[in-house]
C-alpha cells in the first residue's frame, strides 16, 4: 500500500507543481526536494543514531540488570493478550513495554530508539522478512495511537500564545488517546482478518526459526553491601529530585543554607548584574500543575538511569562495557533507515510546497462543513498524518491567528497532543528492519488518527464553548 500512496504523493505533487507554476524557484519543489533529502540525513537521521547509540545501550545495561525482564514480567497480562504471537519473556516484550511508556510520559525522540529496538526483535519472530507481522501491525497501531498523560509540547505553545489555562487541555488529550488506543488495537485485529490483508501463500517463505536472545536479567545477587549503597544513591537523588516539584525559593534556600550556593557562583564567575538578574527569574512562581509537570517530565529520563546504574552495579554488571556493546548498533540502524526518511520526506516535500495540499483542502471543506468539522481545522487534520514539524507550524499558526476563537485553539492543541505523524512513524520503523508489505498497518494507524481528530473536535466543542 505504501507504494502506491508514495507514488501518489509524488505524481499529484508533480502534476499540481505544474498546473500552479511552483516546479523551480527559492519555494518550488526542485529546492524543497533538496532541502528535505538533506534535512532527512542531517537533521534527522544523524540526531537520531546519537539517541539510538545511548538508549540501546542503556537498554543494554537494563537487560542485564534484570529490569525489562521484570517490567515484561509485571505487565504480562496485558501483553499477552494485546500480543499473542510475542512468547512472554523475549526481549521483544520488555522493549514495546519501555518503547510505550516513553511516549506515555511524552519523551519524544528518545522513545524512537526504544521502538527500533522492539521491531529488531519482533523481525526475528517474524517467518516472512519482508511481510508486517500481525504483532509489528498491533504495535506500530499503538504507536501512531500515541497515548500520552503529558503533551507538554502542545501547552507549551498555548502560552507562548498568551492563552491562560493551558492545563485545561491535560485530560481532554488523555481522553482522546485512550479512544485512539482502543481504536488502534481493535483496527488492527479486525483488519488483520480481512482477506485483502491477509497473508498470501506466494509471502509465506520458510526461515530458519528465530531464536529469542535469553541472556540471563541478573549476573549476580545483590549482596547486603550492594544493597545498603544502592538504596543510599535512591535515597539521596531523591532527595535532591524532589525540589524539582517545589518553588525556586526552596532550592535557592537550600543552597544558601548549605554553602553551596556560593560555590556555584565563584565557578561560573557570574557578574553581580547577571546574579540579580537570574535570581529575579528564578524566583518567579510557577503554578503548581506547571511544576509538577514540568518536574515530572524533566525527571523521567534521570530515575530511568539512577535506577538502571544503581540496579546494575549492586547485581556486579559491569554497566560501562555493557553500555559500550549495546550502543554499537545504534549507528547501523541510522544508516538503515536513511533511505526511507529520504524517500518519504521529498514525496511529502513536493505534495505540500506544489499547492497539492492547499486543492486538497479546497475539495474537502465542503465535505467538512457539512459534517461539523471546523473548516479551520482542516490543514492541521491533513498535515498531523503526514510531517511533525509541519504540523507543529500549523498549530502555532492557528495560535497566533487572532480571528480564530480560543475554542478551536484549545481544540488544535487536542488534536496535536492526540494524533502522531503516521507516514512518518511507518517509514522509520519498519525500514528499520526492511519490512516492504505494511500490510493493514497504514489502515489501522489512519483509523485511529481519524478517531482522535473526531474525539479532539467533540471534546472542544464540549469543555471549551
Amino acid at each position: 500500500m505504501l507504494n502506491y500512496i508514495w507514488s501518489f504523493l509524488l505524481l499529484a505533487g508533480l502534476c499540481a507543481a505544474a498546473l500552479f507554476g511552483n516546479v523551480s524557484g527559492d519555494s518550488g519543489i526542485v529546492a524543497a526536494i533538496l532541502s528535505k533529502s538533506k534535512a532527512a540525513v542531517m537533521d534527522i537521521a544523524l540526531p537520531l543514531a546519537g539517541l539510538m547509540i545511548f538508549w540501546l545501550g542503556v537498554m543494554r545495561v537494563m537487560e542485564k540488570a534484570g529490569l525489562l525482564e521484570l517490567a515484561a514480567r509485571a505487565l504480562s497480562p496485558i501483553m499477552r493478550r494485546l500480543f499473542p504471537d510475542v512468547p512472554r519473556d523475549h526481549p521483544a516484550m520488555s522493549a514495546m513495554i519501555m518503547n510505550l511508556a516513553a511516549n506515555m510520559l511524552g519523551l519524544g525522540n528518545s522513545a524512537t530508539p526504544l521502538g527500533l529496538k522492539a521491531m529488531t526483535h519482533l523481525q526475528e519472530l517474524n517467518p516472512n522478512k519482508n511481510t508486517a507481522s500481525n504483532a509489528m501491525v498491533t504495535f506500530l497501531a499503538m504507536n501512531t495511537a500515541a497515548f500520552t498523560l503529558m503533551p507538554m509540547t502542545a501547552i507549551n505553545y498555548l502560552n507562548a500564545a498568551s492563552i491562560k489555562g493551558a492545563h485545561q487541555i491535560i485530560v481532554p488529550t488523555i481522553l482522546a488517546t485512550a479512544c485512539t488506543v482502543v481504536t488502534a488495537v481493535v483496527a488492527a485485529k479486525l483488519y488483520g482478518r480481512l482477506p485483502f490483508f491477509a497473508l498470501q501463500p506466494d509471502d509465506l517463505v520458510e526461515s530458519a526459526a528465530a531464536t529469542a536472545d535469553q541472556t540471563s536479567g541478573a549476573t549476580g545477587t545483590i549482596t547486603p553491601k550492594r544493597k545498603f549503597w544502592m538504596i543510599a544513591l535512591f535515597v539521596l537523588f531523591g532527595a535532591c529530585a524532589t525540589l524539582e516539584f517545589l518553588p525556586a525559593t526552596v532550592r535557592q534556600n537550600v543552597l544558601q543554607t548549605t554553602g553551596l550556593s556560593q560555590v556555584v557562583e565563584k565557578a561560573k564567575h557570574k557578574p553581580a548584574a547577571a546574579k540579580a538578574s537570574a535570581d529575579a527569574t528564578e524566583t518567579q512562581i510557577e503554578p503548581v500543575w506547571k511544576r509538577f509537570m514540568n518536574g515530572g517530565s524533566g525527571l523521567a529520563i534521570p530515575i530511568v538511569l539512577v535506577v538502571t546504574l544503581g540496579v546494575g552495579m549492586a547485581k556486579g554488571v559491569k554497566v560501562y562495557e555493557e553500555f559500550v556493546e549495546g550502543a554499537k548498533e545504534g549507528f547501523a540502524v541510522a544508516t538503515r533507515i536513511m533511505p526511507f526518511l529520504v524517500a518519504m520526506l521529498a514525496a511529502l516535500a513536493v505534495f505540500n510546497s506544489s499547492g497539492m495540499l492547499l486543492l486538497l483542502e479546497y475539495v474537502l471543506r465542503p465535505v467538512l462543513g457539512f459534517i461539523g468539522f471546523p473548516v479551520e481545522l482542516l490543514p492541521m487534520a491533513l498535515m498531523r498524518p503526514l510531517t511533525g514539524s509541519g504540523s507543529l507550524g500549523v498549530l502555532n499558526d492557528i495560535l497566533l491567528r487572532p480571528e480564530i476563537s480560543e475554542q478551536l485553539k484549545f481544540t488544535a492543541a487536542i488534536m496535536y497532543g492526540s494524533t502522531e505523524t503516521t507516514f512518518y512513524v511507518l517509514a522509520v520503523y519498519f525500514g528499520s528492519v526492511g519490512i516492504r508489505r505494511v500490510r493493514h498497518a497504514l489502515a489501522a494507524g489512519l483509523t485511529a488518527d481519524i478517531v482522535g481528530m473526531a474525539m479532539a473536535v467533540i471534546l472542544g466543542k464540549l469543555l471549551f464553548t
